[in-house]
C-alpha cells in the first residue's frame, strides 16, 4: 500500500511533478545530443529490460492503493455505491487528483472486474493445464469464490446499474468457458445428442471457435449454471438456517452433473 502521506503531502505532488518535468527535459536532451536512433536504441533497451521510471512506479503505487480502498468499499456497500470522491477523501486528496489516475468510476470498476476474471481465469486454467476435469475445475471456482465473496459478486452478481463492461472484460471470462469446455469435450466424446445440445449446435456463439461437440456444449453450459446458481445463493447467505452443508449440496451437484447421460 502507498504511504497516503507520500499521496496527499506536497512530497508526493513535488515527486511526480518532478518527475513529468524530468521527462520532458530527459527527452528534450536525448532528442538533441543522441538524435533518433539514439532514442529508438534507448526505447527498445527499455521494454526489453521492463524498466519503469519512477514515476511509473510510484502511479503503479497509487492506482493499486486506490483500488485497495474500491474493494472496501464494494465490501460494505456494493459496486454500486462506489465513489472516486470518497476514496479520495480516505487517501487525503482532492477528488480531481485520483482522476489523473483513473478517468471515472466506470474505469475504476472496469480495472476492478478485469483483475477479478484475470485471476479467475489464470486459477481456472492453471487446474485445467494439469488435466483437471469438470469437477477438478469446479472445485477451483468455489475455492475462488469463498476467498474473496465480494469479488466474485462483481463479476458473476447484479449488474452495476449505469456500467457496461468493455468487450476485451469477456474475452477474459472466455478463457474459463473455453477450459470448461476443453475439459467437457473429453469427458463425454461420445455422448448422445439431446434437444438442447442440438440447439446449441446452432447457437454457440457463446463458445467462440471452441471445437467442442453439441454434447460437450450442453454439459459445460449445463455445469456453469448449476454451479453457479448454488454458489451464488450460498455466498448470499440464503442456505443460512437450513440446517445441511453448502459444500455438500455443491459436490452432490458435480456428481449430478459429470453422471453418464442416457
Amino acid at each position: 500500500m502507498v504511504d497516503k502521506t507520500g499521496v496527499a503531502g506536497a512530497a508526493g505532488t513535488d515527486a511526480a511533478a518532478g518527475a513529468d518535468a524530468d521527462a520532458k527535459s530527459g527527452g528534450k536532451a536525448g532528442a538533441k545530443t543522441g538524435g533518433k536512433a539514439g532514442g529508438k536504441t534507448g526505447a527498445k533497451s527499455d521494454a526489453k529490460a521492463g524498466a519503469a521510471t519512477p514515476r511509473e512506479r510510484y502511479r503503479a503505487q497509487v492506482r493499486a492503493e486506490i483500488k485497495e480502498h474500491a474493494w472496501k468499499q464494494i465490501a460494505e456497500a456494493g459496486a454500486s455505491a462506489l465513489s472516486l470522491n470518497a476514496i479520495a477523501k480516505q487517501m487525503g486528496v482532492s477528488g480531481p487528483a485520483l482522476y489523473r489516475y483513473f478517468a471515472g468510476r466506470d474505469e475504476l470498476i472496469t480495472e476492478l472486474i478485469r483483475d477479478a476474471y484475470r485471476s479467475l481465469a489464470d486459477a481456472v486454467h492453471a487446474a485445467a493445464v494439469t488435466g483437471a476435469d469438470p469437477a477438478g475445475l469446479a472445485h477451483v471456482l468455489r475455492d475462488w469464490a469463498l476467498a474473496d465473496p465480494h469479488r466474485y459478486f462483481l463479476i458473476y452478481g447484479t449488474p452495476v446499474p449505469g456500467y457496461h463492461a468493455p468487450d476485451e472484460i469477456t474475452g477474459i471470462s472466455s478463457e474459463i468457458m473455453a477450459d470448461l469446455l476443453t475439459a467437457c469435450a473429453a469427458l463425454e466424446p461420445d455422448a448422445p445428442t439431446t434437444p438442447f445440445a442440438a440447439h446449441l449446435a446452432g447457437h454457440r456463439d457463446w463458445a467462440g471457435d471452441h471445437p467442442a461437440p453439441p454434447a460437450a456444449l450442453h454439459r459445460a453450459i449445463t455445469f456453469w449454471t448449476r454451479l453457479h446458481g448454488v454458489l451464488s445463493l450460498e455466498l448470499a447467505g440464503h442456505f443460512t438456517g437450513m440446517a445441511f452443508d453448502p459444500a455438500l449440496l455443491y459436490e452432490a451437484e458435480i456428481d449430478d452433473l459429470r453422471a453418464p447421460r442416457g
